[in-house]
């Protein structure tokens, strides 16, 4: 047979026409083959043209969601939401976002085929932002992972090798909580001589003969009262660990907690009250009422020292109404500037000498931002409100961080020449609405309440806003959402017990756990006259 490829240009003359025939009919076969190659070459192109397409339209697609994401995460106003919304949005921006991005970054690091290559974008290029570091108070449990055989691969070689290095990377684990018995066994010494029997008296507790180390007592409470986790879910949570504590024994268990925490709660609210300037707010709380069948509507009510304090702090106060009566007790003995809203509740309590009123003038702007988003023909004089009030907060940005009286020097200097001309464009713009529409209403709200909501130009501790205390009494709404209602006026005051110390315990930078469990182990044994050491703004961990 010839071959093909050694057959030359000056050997075909040469041959015979049997071996040209022969010749030829190797060159169809061979160019049939090569079709067929070049066929299926084709075809893996367009397979990988098609999925080229496919991926880049895929990360065009996520591209498109990621940055539509961002915009409503980073370009939404916040009074589109309020705090239970905001908080639902937050979390499912987290989760998505992560979820895009690791799709993206599948996408970007491999072929069609499967295979890694590919050339990432140039905002995947840029310069990633470096993780923050592990906390380093974190327990270290190291995983040695070392080569089976250390002898060297090569055959021609097979000699030990010798260890030049070591690469440590350090990712996050958790054990869930564990239950353990605590034993305390006491020695008996005795004398035999003399008769004599000699033991060390058992440790203080919070209550004689209770099951629950202070340990255990804070745990429930701080899942109850900060983390929300009703006692129902707790009692599924500690079964997964083989212990049976039903719900009826961790509320009883809390109420001991509130009963022992009484004496430092009513040294809190006397230390809350010892400030100058206080801002009050309240939310409503549904409470049971087994008479009826049903729920009815309590009110929590916070009063929480100046935005400015140095010490912060907040105490709560369950209520079985709104009225002004409640407040008016509360404060009984009080004087100083009290930060509220433009409820009339409020007006019992400010009619006392000794007392003034800073209103809150973010509900001013309000108003204002609700005409913007409902009444297009508002717009106009709504939104140069909206501005001219931004420039005022932009000044209380920076002045956030001074003193009291450098902070009212400023205001003396830039806010009230903003603040007055804001007063008689006001009063200009309401000669030229009708009475009783949506603009005249929201100026009228401002113009009513001009001299309380300028407070804060005659004193550098009063804030523009009451927005300090609104954020204070936001856990009570993440709650509600958690736990539904409150079980009774007892239960609801013993919530505000435990929530006043715990809240105001994570205010001062303290961990709410470990804070309550020492004032419970030390709580026994300490002298009423010292009880402000356990306060969250004094206390120190024992040593």
């Amino acid at each position: 047979m010839l071959d093909l490829h050694a057959v030359k240009s000056r050997d075909l003359k040469a041959l015979s026409p049997t071996e040209l025939t022969e010749l030829a009919s190797q060159m169809l076969a061979h160019i049939g083959e090569q079709t067929k190659h070049i066929g299926a070459l084709d075809k893996r192109i367009d397979s990988q043209v098609q999925g080229i397409k496919w991926r880049d339209a895929k990360i065009e697609s996520i591209t498109f969601q990621l940055a539509r994401l961002k915009a409503w995460r980073f370009g939404a106003k916040t009074e589109r939401m309020n705090a239970e919304q905001r908080e639902i949005f937050e979390e499912t921006f987290a989760a998505d976002h992560a979820s895009l991005e690791t799709q993206l970054a599948a996408l970007q690091g491999s072929t069609p085929d499967g295979t890694p290559g590919g050339s990432a974008p140039e905002d995947k290029k840029r310069r990633q932002p470096k993780r923050e570091a592990l906390p380093e108070h974190l327990a270290r449990v190291e995983q040695r992972i070392e080569p089976e055989d250390t002898n060297c691969p090569t055959p021609e070689c097979g000699k030990p090798m010798v260890r030049v290095g070591e690469d440590i990377s350090e990712r996050l684990d958790i054990v869930p909580a564990q239950f353990f018995v605590q034993r305390q066994i006491r020695g008996k010494w005795a004398c035999k001589c003399c008769q004599l029997l000699v033991q060390e008296p058992a440790a203080p507790q919070v209550f004689d003969n209770a099951l629950p180390t202070p340990g255990l007592q804070a745990h429930t409470a701080i899942s109850r009262f900060v983390d929300h986790i009703p006692y129902y879910r707790q009692e599924q949570i500690n079964a997964r660990a083989g212990v049976h504590t039903p719900r009826s024994t961790l509320a009883s268990w809390s109420g001991q907690t509130g009963a022992q925490l009484m004496p430092l709660y009513d040294a809190h609210r006397a230390f809350i009250l010892s400030s100058r300037i206080v801002h009050a707010d309240e939310t409503p709380i549904a409470m049971l009422d087994p008479g009826a069948g049903k729920t009815k509507k309590a009110y929590m009510w916070a009063y929480a020292r100046g935005a400015f304090d140095p010490d912060p702090g907040v105490v709560f106060d369950f209520c079985l109404g709104r009225g002004g009566k409640y407040p008016t007790e509360f404060l009984k003995g009080w004087s100083g500037t009290l930060v509220v809203d433009a409820y009339g509740g409020y007006d019992g309590v400010l009619s006392l000498e000794g007392r003034s009123t800073a209103y809150c003038f973010a509900h001013a702007r309000r108003k204002f931002d609700e005409l913007i988003k409902t009444i297009p023909n508002a717009s106009p004089v709504a939104a140069e409100a909206i501005q001219r009030i931004a420039w005022l907060y932009k000044i209380e940005a920076e002045v956030r961080e001074l003193s009291c009286e450098e902070r009212l020097r400023i205001r003396q200097e830039r806010s009230k020449p903003m603040w007055e001309r804001l007063h008689l464009w006001l009063q200009l713009e309401r000669t030229r609405v009708p009475d009783g529409g949506a603009i005249a209403k929201a100026i009228d709200y401002s113009l009513k309440r001009w001299e309380g909501f300028g407070r804060f130009l005659l004193d550098g501790n009063v804030p523009l806003d009451n927005n300090h205390c609104e954020n204070r009494i936001r856990p009570w709404a993440l709650g509600r959402r958690n736990w539904l209602f409150i079980g009774s006026q007892l239960a609801g005051e013993r919530a505000a017990m435990v929530m006043s110390l715990l809240q105001s315990a994570k205010l001062n930078g303290h961990d709410p756990w470990a804070y309550l469990k020492d004032i419970l182990t030390r709580m026994p044994t300490q002298l009423n006259s010292r009880i402000e050491e356990l306060l969250p703004h004094r206390w120190q961990p024992a040593g």
